[in-house]
């Protein structure tokens, strides 16, 4: 039986750097290969056998919940966690669905969903976090916007800052985390988990592995670009939400 069951997307953001584009339609909605973007995700995450997903939402948050609904169209059930006047940003928004009961008060798989990769799922249903562990996150070889990339890798531990003269990579947008890095937040306060994450790797509490899938960040018009001719020419691979 697998250890994790549930997931969470990050839907909330405004896609900005999208406009026009993202004026009319919420960024997870933005068409990649043919099906909107966040739909990559919940089918991948149905085909590793996480059924349960929570996504938050905020702007244009009622196209977005009419398009997906409850999920049972892709063999999900989904949950809605609405930030009603702003986005609560990342770890805001996390702290809202475990308050509200939405994403249940256990690990669970969190996915950005602004990326696309044909990273499977399936290999994180199975992750169980240690006894004082707060995070596993993935990463990926820095792209071109990120030259100096997020975080090292220490022994397996993720870490700020480079060990004599280590690689950083990027984070990728995915990770494994334990509700309890969210303790002491404010709800209905805007918070980042950038900050709470590096705060818990001071405490050896993260860790990290590098992933070698194609991943990008569809995060500007040039990108979205980008993929569409990837998968237009080259097709979606191993993608398992294809």
């Amino acid at each position: 039986m697998s250890v994790i069951k549930q997931a969470m997307i990050l839907a909330a953001g405004k896609g900005t750097r999208l406009r026009p584009l993202t004026l009319d339609t919420p960024k997870p909605l933005v068409e990649v290969g043919g099906q909107p973007l966040i739909v990559w995700h919940i089918k991948a995450l149905q085909a590793a056998g996480i059924t349960d997903i929570t996504i938050n939402a905020s702007w244009l948050a009622d196209k977005l919940m009419a398009t997906l609904g409850d999920g049972a169209q892709y063999g999900v059930k989904l949950q809605w966690s609405v930030e009603e006047d702003e986005p609560l940003e990342t770890a805001g928004g996390i702290f809202q669905a475990l308050q509200t009961g939405k994403l249940q008060n256990a690990p669970f798989v969190l996915v950005n969903s602004d990326i696309w990769t044909t990273y499977d799922f399936s290999q994180l249903v199975d992750y169980t976090l240690g006894p004082d562990q707060q995070a596993h996150l993935l990463l990926i070889d820095n792209p071109e916007h990120n030259d100096n990339g997020d975080f090292a890798i220490n022994n397996g531990l993720a870490s700020e800052h480079a060990v004599a003269g280590a690689d950083k990579y990027t984070f990728s947008g995915i990770s494994v985390l334990s509700p309890r890095l969210l303790d002491g937040l404010v709800t209905g306060q805007a918070s980042a988990l950038g900050p709470l994450l590096r705060k818990a790797m001071i405490k050896f509490q993260v860790t990290a592995e590098v992933i070698v899938d194609n991943w990008i960040d569809v995060g500007t018009a040039a990108r979205l670009e980008q993929i569409n001719t990837f998968i237009d020419t080259k097709g979606a691979g191993a993608h398992r939400g294809a």
